[in-house]
């Protein structure tokens, strides 16, 4: 019974919520690889990208499994971030009169604002390419047309290039600071630790924002 009690005990400790914020940061993170890598596959061609669509569909206990994973790890993430920002803002209610930069980077500055941008986004995302609400010519078997069609629209691709600079952002700051939330930071890994989180997230960020690039330079078109 001890044990049990623990455990919530844990989780709401600054600790604890640091721990689930940098566990489920690994979880986003590495969704955000391998979605990535899914949708590249739209410069193979239709045949490839429509394949790879339908082999998730053809196999609902990864489609859905994955899914509920991002939820609880998305609700989780959020819960975190919220509650250890409204325990920092109750620690010291009265602003800085003045702030000096030292150890913080541009990114981690930027954390509470890209947080909410890319929450919003993940909303219009869904509608957009997964329930199609927001598609003008949504075609549940055409993910390739979909995508075509969806990023067309000049307005669309604005708010994804500015969702993947946030999300560059995002991802940058939490690569990076995961590893110290969860104790495996020293000095010995430090500039390892900034290759790789500097090297995955350009990766990711430069690869996303090609899509919709590709597109209205009609490097992407149907066929």
């Amino acid at each position: 019974m001890a044990t049990t009690a623990a455990v919530p005990r844990f989780i709401t400790s600054t600790i604890g919520r640091k721990v689930v914020m940098a566990a489920t940061g690994i979880v986003l993170f590495g969704f955000s690889f391998g979605h990535m890598l899914g949708n590249l596959q739209v410069y193979q061609g239709p045949e490839k990208l429509n394949a790879y669509a339908a082999f998730l569909k053809a196999t609902p206990a990864l489609l859905w499994g994955t899914r509920t994973l991002l939820l609880v790890s998305v609700v989780l993430h959020i819960w975190a971030a919220i509650s250890l920002s409204r325990q920092n803002h109750q620690a010291r209610p009265v602003a800085y009169a003045s702030r000096r930069w030292r150890e913080g980077s541009y990114a981690s500055r930027t954390m509470m604002w890209s947080g909410p941008i890319l929450g919003l986004f993940i909303v219009y995302h869904l509608l957009h390419f997964t329930t199609g609400q927001a598609h003008p010519h949504f075609d549940e078997h055409d993910v390739y047309a979909n995508f075509i069609i969806g990023f067309q629209d000049p307005r669309a691709s604005a708010v994804y290039l500015v969702a993947m600079v946030a999300l560059g952002f995002h991802l940058w700051h939490g690569a990076f600071s995961f590893f110290q939330s969860l104790g495996l930071r020293n000095p010995t890994w430090v500039r390892r630790l900034r290759i790789f989180a500097t090297t995955t997230t350009l990766m990711i960020t430069l690869a996303n924002l090609s899509f919709p690039i590709a597109v209205l330079a009609g490097v992407l078109k149907l066929e």
